[in-house]
């Protein structure tokens, strides 16, 4: 019995996976611990990790093309342990631009929008943000008030957003 691996998840990953993680691991460990400390007492937040993290292929990890790696979900489910064992306010900007960023634009979005925003959010080049959660309806799509209104030239949104991660940092952003 492996106790610490006592359900043999460890036979289940595939090469890919492993190496995914381990290269996830490393640089958690060995790039991004250092840093946390300091991060947490300064209240600062080292934008240049979300590049170093585009240089691995841990940005939009699932997504296929645009600079993307095209993993599996469960190699982004390692990286995210990786970088969540380290620190989790890192680990959620990742996600983030990720999951609710990246994924609704190459799902979504047009191609040339695609084009556009992908390949620089998955180098970290540019970083992006998630608005739902609003003062009176929490982050109950159905209760919020924020509307968006078509006006010459593109849109005009009406709204107050708040616990926007990602936001002091951000080039673009994802707005429910």
């Amino acid at each position: 019995m492996n106790w610490q691996d006592p359900l043999l998840l460890e036979e289940e990953f595939s090469e890919e996976e492993r190496l995914v993680r381990d290269t996830a691991r490393a640089y958690a460990q060995d790039k991004l611990l250092p840093r946390v400390l300091e991060a947490t007492r300064k209240e600062i937040f080292h934008r240049e990790i979300m590049n170093e993290m585009g240089e691995l292929g841990l940005l939009g990890p699932t997504i296929e093309g645009y600079g993307c790696a095209g993993v599996s979900s469960v190699a982004y489910g390692l990286i995210a342990h990786e970088i969540e064992k380290v620190d989790s306010g890192y680990r959620s900007a990742m996600s983030v631009q990720s999951s609710l960023v990246m994924y609704p634009i190459w799902a979504y979005g047009t191609e040339e929008q695609r084009q556009k925003y992908l390949p620089k959010l998955a180098t970290g080049e540019m970083v992006g943000c998630f608005g739902l959660t609003e003062p009176d309806a929490g982050s109950d799509p159905g209760s919020m008030k924020t509307r968006a209104e078509k006006v010459d030239g593109g849109w005009r949104l009406k709204g107050t957003k708040m616990w926007i991660t990602n936001s002091p940092i951000a080039d673009i952003a994802i707005v429910w």
